[in-house]
């Protein structure tokens, strides 16, 4: 017999008190979690407060009959796994159980074995079938292997450690600046793992409205705002069995850090508007790209979160810190856009010199968006220093003084092409946040912090003060 489902939850209901008792206790001495109920009512009210994975249902029960009360159970939730029990059944009823979705039909008296092997398999089957929604939805686990080129030393220890972080299965934080590549990263943790063949789930927080963030995260019930027209799965629930992965946690508000904290201590959460609780097996790896310490600090961010969060932490360093992987990641980036686009460009041996010398402030994002814009606005097939974006090319200063000048020309460089890239799209931050490959509400930040520090507004960027919303 297979091992029991972790955090499998069953609901007998049975007016029964004999059968009742025993059957629950040997189910709860088998390690399930048994909610009982003796009538048809009781069983409602049982199935709006804890949602169970299986339900064992008798037919004839004192105030319900038995068949309604199964069309009433599928209604509430149709991905629900029933088991029919009764020690009165013809072959009528039960092929109206399995019309109306029982998974199986089970007479009484009932061994335990045969009950519990009845459990697993509907278990199984309503596992597939929420997988295959899963699937359908488009929340498989991503082919990580192109993203993940390098031959710097930085690089190879990065992916030692993730390799063993991996099997761990632990809660993870990875930290890294913007374009480093950190969700390529926790798609690798997931695919290395045990869990590679259950959804890999990604939520961007930075990209969400609170409210609209709390509901992709944990659903909601009907009515629970306006617009909810009925019930809605969060991810967690998607993610169940796999990994959720919460990209820039370090945006999330204060209610919403209160919620991640209850799941991560206790594994179970409630749907907006609902009041059952639901158990949920998912490994969570967040990523941020803010000095969440920083955060704590100024009260911006749940100190009992980050310890939570960063039971192991994964630290990316950035593209300048690990300069003999931009080379190859040249090469790779750019055979897969010849690929593409039905050319054959190759990058000259100076311009290749002038990416391997630039500081890269959005790190391999930014390699990717120069590459495509430079392949495809090439007129020849080899790729000069005047072909690179000015970006790019305005980095020309010498090595032995960048160790002097490095952190004004980080900051300089990365000014410089936010606001290059805002000149281009009109100074529509939508668009440019959409480029730079990050949120509007992070686009906003530089942007106020560039022009604190500078008085170049740059043409074509939009002056003012209010923020976007999430």
């Amino acid at each position: 017999m297979s091992e029991t489902p972790k955090n499998t939850s069953v609901l007998l209901v049975d007016d029964d008190v004999t059968f009742r008792r025993v059957m629950a206790s040997e189910l709860s001495r088998r390690g399930y979690a048994v909610v009982t109920a003796a009538s048809g009512r009781e069983a409602l009210e049982q199935a709006s407060k804890t949602d169970a994975d299986v339900t064992l249902l008798d037919l004839r029960l004192p105030d319900f009959d038995g068949i309604d009360l199964l069309a009433r159970l599928r209604e509430r939730n149709p991905a629900a796994g029933i088991v029919v029990l009764t020690a009165h059944g013809t072959i009528d009823t039960a092929i109206k159980a399995i019309r109306l979705g029982a998974y199986d039909y089970l007479e009484k008296p009932c061994p335990i074995e045969k009950l519990e092997m009845a459990v697993q398999k509907t278990c199984e089957h309503v596992r597939l079938v929420r997988r295959q929604r899963v699937l359908e939805d488009g929340y498989a686990a991503p082919n990580v292997a192109p993203g993940l080129v390098g031959v710097s030393p930085a690089f190879v220890k990065l992916l030692e450690n993730v390799a063993r972080i991996a099997r761990a299965e632990a809660t993870t934080l990875i930290l890294g600046e913007t374009g480093v590549g950190k969700e390529v990263v926790a798609a690798l943790l997931h695919a290395q793992s045990p869990r590679s063949e259950a959804p890999f789930v990604v939520v961007d927080c930075a990209a969400l409205h609170e409210e609209l963030l709390q509901s992709e995260l944990f659903g909601h019930e009907r009515g629970a705002f306006t617009g909810a027209t009925r019930r809605k799965h969060g991810l967690f629930e998607v993610a169940n069995g796999g990994t959720i992965f919460l990209d820039e946690v370090g945006d999330t508000s204060q209610d919403t850090q209160a919620k991640l904290l209850r799941v991560l201590e206790t594994g179970r959460f409630r749907r907006l508007g609902g009041t059952a609780e639901i158990a949920v097996d998912a490994r969570i790896v967040a990523a941020t790209n803010r000095d969440l310490r920083q955060a704590i600090a100024r009260s911006l961010f749940r100190e009992d979160l980050f310890y939570r969060l960063a039971a192991i932490t994964v630290e990316i360093p950035p593209l300048r810190e690990r300069r003999e992987d931009i080379r190859v990641l040249v090469e790779h980036f750019t055979s897969q856009f010849n690929s593409r686009f039905s050319l054959s460009r190759r990058v000259s041996p100076e311009a290749m010199d002038v990416l391997v010398r630039h500081d890269w402030p959005g790190n391999v994002r930014e390699l990717i968006h120069v590459l495509q814009q430079t392949i495809v606005l090439c007129n020849g097939d080899v790729i000069g220093v005047d072909d690179l974006p000015s970006s790019v090319r305005g980095n020309l200063e010498p090595r032995e003084n960048a160790g002097l000048a490095e952190i004004t020309s980080l900051r300089e460089s990365q000014a410089r092409h936010i606001f290059a890239v805002l000149e281009k799209v009109g100074g529509n931050r939508a668009q440019a946040a959409r480029l730079l490959g990050t949120s509007e509400r992070s686009l906003y930040r530089l942007l106020q912090k560039y022009r604190r520090t500078s008085p170049d507004s740059r043409p074509g960027a939009r002056t003012g003060s209010d923020e976007p919303g999430p």
